[in-house]
């Protein structure tokens, strides 16, 4: 923030260590007209203002925006209370609240760009992530097909994108097509390309470094539920209701907790061999 502050004196406001008198002071900001864009690491810009977020800024509709980092197991080496893995879940609930998922630096700009034409709170969630390469422009609301296929559909946000599409060119090279949908917009989440999907393929994965409860999964899981009648084989990958007790690499990580693009791999192809079962 260097560059920005030199630049920008009178709009940058270091809050130091009092994340909610952050969000209190910018819903104030936002009553005079200004755009506040608030920052700070996932598990202190949302877990400890979140009454400030819900009061403040949801309930009176500020255009405020929370910017994330560290999102989901990112911050590994400093253990469960710097890990980011029930944000989506306290937020989806909160009427008002927009939430954005980058897994990629253009995703974010993109993403950032759209934060600011919405007159409302936005929640932007960055973690990981990594550029695949593949040039791919995104549209802000809609779910991104980034691989197509027609055996399974897997969706995927933020850091668990590029294992997600590197595991689907695994199982291509084992003769099953894997249809890989990056869900950088979580809410309003995307239900055409759901419904799309899931019919088409009739069986799908949710991965997401999130507590499986309340998260990206349990929303996918709701559409699929209320939208369509033909059985669908259903799996979610993520953190099954524990805190990660380890201090450590990403990488480490993703290991012991099964995150990894391997444990991916083993998950499609257990669905693929439950889908053949069921014929």
């Amino acid at each position: 923030f260097k560059n920005f502050k030199s630049q920008l004196p009178n709009q940058f406001i270091n809050a130091g260590i009092s994340e909610s008198n952050m969000i209190t002071a910018s819903a104030g900001l936002s009553r005079e007209g200004f755009i506040p864009f608030t920052y700070a690491i996932g598990a202190h810009i949302i877990y400890r203002p979140y009454e400030q977020i819900r009061n403040d800024l949801c309930l009176n509709n500020m255009n405020v925006k929370i910017v994330s980092v560290g999102a989901g197991l990112h911050y590994a080496d400093h253990g469960p209370t710097h890990q980011t893995l029930e944000d989506i879940a306290l937020l989806n609930v909160l009427p008002n609240m927009t939430i954005f998922s980058p897994s990629t630096p253009d995703e974010a700009i993109v993403l950032t760009k759209e934060a600011v034409k919405i007159n409302g709170p936005v929640f932007i969630r960055i973690g990981r992530g990594g550029d695949l390469g593949l040039n791919k422009s995104i549209e802000p609301g809609k779910g991104l097909i980034i691989k197509d296929g027609s055996d399974i559909a897997v969706f995927c946000t933020g850091g668990t994108v590029p294992d997600a599409y590197q595991a689907s060119i695994e199982l291509e090279k084992k003769g099953i097509s894997v249809k890989v949908v990056n869900i950088h917009s979580i809410k309003p989440i995307d239900k055409k390309i759901i419904i799309e999907s899931s019919n088409k393929t009739e069986a799908v994965l949710c991965v997401e470094e999130h507590q499986l409860n309340g998260g990206l999964g349990d929303i996918i899981g709701s559409v699929i539920m209320e939208k369509i009648e033909k059985s669908i084989i259903y799996e979610k990958m993520g953190i099954d209701d524990e805190f990660c007790e380890y201090n450590g690499s990403y990488e480490g990580i993703k290991v012991k907790y099964k995150m990894t693009k391997d444990d991916i791999v083993n998950s499609l192809l257990n669905i693929y061999k439950r889908k053949n079962e069921k014929k």
